[in-house]
């Protein structure tokens, strides 16, 4: 597939070969899918009948309180929904996210995305995937879509089992703007020829660091926010 023709308008902006760094974020931006697919995956996957059938149940019970966590804060919205995770196998889990990647997450990858991050490889930025998803999805998305470094949220384990809670730092909001920053500075890259991506308001922080901010099938107060100052609005799918 060619080049994203917005992409490619967004590239030209940079001086030719000048180096910098693209951010992604994951979910409703390189993919359709999201935090609750995966673990709706696990809880079908369940050691047993009895609690699959269970887990399901609760997942779907609980979609108007993750619902009203999100509007409230992301932050928020990632500490009470990872919890669901207590209890669980760490080897289990990770047997599985192979799984989870091929039957859920690789088909609903955008071919749109694909191609920007292609596109901005090989224009020479390092593709860096900046995602509030787990490590044990991001790492196979990444190894899939070429992204040189990841940085996602990782589950807190004790005597091999998930605690529910998220090793600090926890990624979500101001903290990916945070890790970009630092980034930058450790590899002594310009924030002005720098790129992010995201679909979320939640993303603000991180879209508002680099020079070449993008919002991609945002939601509505995103966009408004970026039709106001002339950001690039991709429509993938």
């Amino acid at each position: 597939m060619g080049p994203y023709p917005i992409a490619a308008a967004l590239m030209a902006q940079v001086k030719t070969r000048q180096k910098g760094a693209a951010f992604y974020d994951l979910d409703g931006t390189l993919c359709s899918t999201n935090v609750v697919h995966a673990y709706g995956y696990y809880a079908r996957n369940s050691a047993t009948l009895g609690k699959s059938i269970t887990a399901t149940a609760k997942l779907f019970g609980s979609i108007p309180l993750f619902l009203a966590a999100d509007a409230y804060s992301r932050k928020f919205f990632n500490e009470l929904f990872y919890r669901r995770y207590r209890g669980e196998s760490e080897d289990r889990l990770r047997l599985l996210a192979e799984e989870l990647f091929a039957d859920v997450v690789q088909p609903t990858i955008y071919a749109q995305g694909r191609a920007m991050i292609e596109q901005s490889r090989a224009a020479g930025f390092t593709q860096v995937l900046v995602t509030g998803a787990l490590d044990l999805l991001a790492e196979p998305v990444a190894r899939h879509l070429g992204i040189d470094h990841v940085v996602a949220n990782e589950l807190e384990y004790s005597g091999g089992y998930a605690t529910g809670l998220i090793r600090e730092p926890l990624v979500a909001g101001a903290t990916k703007a945070t890790f970009i920053r630092r980034f930058a500075k450790e590899h002594r890259l310009s924030l002005d020829d720098c790129f992010a991506y995201s679909d979320s308001m939640s993303d603000y922080p991180m879209l508002a660091v680099v020079g070449k901010p993008a919002v991609v099938n945002p939601d509505r107060r995103l966009k408004r926010i970026a039709q106001q100052f002339d950001s690039p609005v991709l429509k993938l799918s």
